[in-house]
């Protein structure tokens, strides 16, 4: 008995030394980052939403039961003024104001608001991340013409942020036309500020680090410090940021569809121009409207979970 004993603590010794190796080895950030999202029930949920939205755009289409322009209800005589059937065992949603198949609109718009949800943040990160990375840059090697640059850019992005985001939307909409293509730029460019100056911040206090002050120590230069140390270093706020943008991107796009600044072709649905269309029919069938605005609702939600979780995850300040 008395062996048996010795034997199980000699074994949980072992397990426990084994476990404090793995504890010094220590993880890097991101798996840390990981570890927390794993614990977050809102991280969970976001991603699930995430996930759901991204199956639903990318393979959707084709599961759908009916095209999203066969117009079937007028083609069998259901439609008829004032009249718009509902939901029945063959159409899930029913059918909207020219006899298609709601459910299969809704499917298919959910590609066309996923495509210009990233597209617009893509636009904005790439044009934000590339005047922050110039003026964190500028800010970093100081000297006269440095301090000019990075004041010049960044008077340039406090005008952008001083105009109201959908005005400014708005406004670009109305200049290039209503267009699909316009959406995305229009949305995109709203969204350059906060990457530009949420990069140039992330830059200039990397810029204090120990390692920077020993990579100048050593005699690397400045530029290349910036560009091969700093810059890599504070893109992980950037990356959490655009997944929050592209929650605004959803909503800021379909509220330029719902002005009537988007797509002009109702034949291939999206999401903010079926909320668009619904409007002269909320009397008659009122889930037009709330089908798409679900829809825009939740997946906004879900993108919106998941960043704030990884935000909080990979910032010190912020974790609980």
């Amino acid at each position: 008995m008395t062996i048996t004993t010795g034997k199980k603590r000699e074994k949980l010794d072992r397990l426990s030394e084994l476990a404090a190796r793995q504890d010094e080895q220590g993880v890097s950030v991101w798996q840390e980052a990981f570890r927390r999202l794993r614990r977050n029930p809102a991280a969970i949920v976001g991603a699930v939403i995430f996930a759901l939205f991204v199956v639903v755009a990318l393979v959707g289409p084709f599961l759908v039961p009916y095209s999203p322009t066969d117009t079937i209800g007028i083609r069998e005589g259901l439609i008829r003024p004032g009249v718009i059937p509902g939901i029945d065992g063959d159409h899930w949603l029913g059918y909207d104001h020219q006899g298609r198949d709601e459910f299969s609109r809704l499917i298919v718009g959910a590609r066309q608001t996923l495509l210009v949800g990233v597209v617009a943040t893509l636009i904005g990160l790439a044009i934000g991340a590339l005047i922050g990375g110039v003026a964190g840059t500028a800010a970093g090697l100081g000297g006269r013409w440095g301090r000019w640059i990075d004041s010049t850019l960044m008077r340039f992005i406090d005008m952008l942020l001083a105009m109201p985001s959908l005005l400014l939307a708005v406004s670009i909409a109305a200049l290039l036309g209503p267009s699909l293509i316009t959406v995305m730029i229009a949305v995109g460019v709203v969204s350059v500020p906060v990457f530009a100056r949420l990069l140039r911040g992330s830059m200039i206090s990397q810029s204090n680090s120990d390692y920077v002050l020993a990579a100048t120590a050593l005699g690397v230069k400045k530029s290349k410090i910036a560009l091969t140390h700093v810059v890599p270093n504070s893109l992980a706020p950037v990356i959490v940021q655009a997944t929050l943008t592209l929650a605004t991107a959803i909503i800021e796009a379909a509220a330029l569809s719902f002005l009537g600044l988007g797509n002009q072709n109702s034949a291939i649905p999206e999401w903010g121009v079926m909320l668009a269309e619904a409007q002269p029919y909320l009397g008659v069938r009122p889930g037009l409207a709330i089908y798409p605005a679900v829809a825009i609702i939740i997946t906004a939600l879900g993108f919106t979970l998941l960043g704030e979780a990884m935000r909080e995850a990979l910032d010190p300040k912020l974790r609980k």
